[in-house]
């Protein structure tokens, strides 16, 4: 089984968090819930309050197949601002595990230095947190084990390319179909 973990933390958007957590689940993915604050009880940018599995230092991540990033503000400041949460982003990426972040939130992976040479996308107004990226306008971009995305609109195709890597297209093509997506 694959194992994710998304990460909430206080001011996260609530579309970006949800589709991938529903999507992932739908294709059989073992999804975390994980915050990165004191307590379970997550208010996302909407003031819509999400309810996390785990706290982050009850999570045991070694074996985590993907970490997802959802974006909102304040939510995408407060997750630059988790030190534990960037140690482990930057383990993870040491070890070639996926990583995701959609909106705003691509700006942790710049602001790290994880996207140095690497192609990425973000919301508008957001490019100069893709530090030393190549920035596209394109809905998802996939660089290597780095997944961005734009925003609240690309939620659904973010949550389909993560599929993608996780399972293969077939299985993102039969979610796609069995949500109505597209074409």
């Amino acid at each position: 089984m694959k194992k994710v973990s998304i990460f909430l933390a206080p001011g996260f958007e609530e579309v970006e968090a949800l589709t991938p957590i529903d999507l992932l689940r739908r294709a059989g993915a073992q999804v975390t819930i994980v915050s990165v604050q004191a307590e379970k009880a997550v208010t996302g940018s909407h003031q819509i309050t999400v309810e996390a599995d785990t706290l982050f230092e009850d999570m045991d991540f070694e074996d985590q197949d993907l970490l997802i990033l959802p974006g909102g503000q304040p939510g995408t400041n407060n997750l630059k601002a988790c030190q534990k949460l960037r140690s482990l982003l930057a383990d993870a990426d040491k070890k070639g595990k996926l990583l995701a972040a959609i909106c705003a939130a691509p700006a942790v992976f710049g602001d790290m230095g994880l996207l140095k040479g690497k192609k990425a996308t973000c919301y508008p107004g957001c490019e100069e947190g893709l530090v030393e990226a190549e920035y596209l306008t394109e809905r998802v971009v996939t660089d290597g084990n780095l997944i961005t995305s734009r925003g609240v609109g690309t939620a659904i195709p973010f949550a389909l390319s993560l599929i993608e890597q996780l399972f293969g297209k077939e299985k993102s093509e039969e979610i796609r179909k069995s949500i109505i997506y597209g074409h």
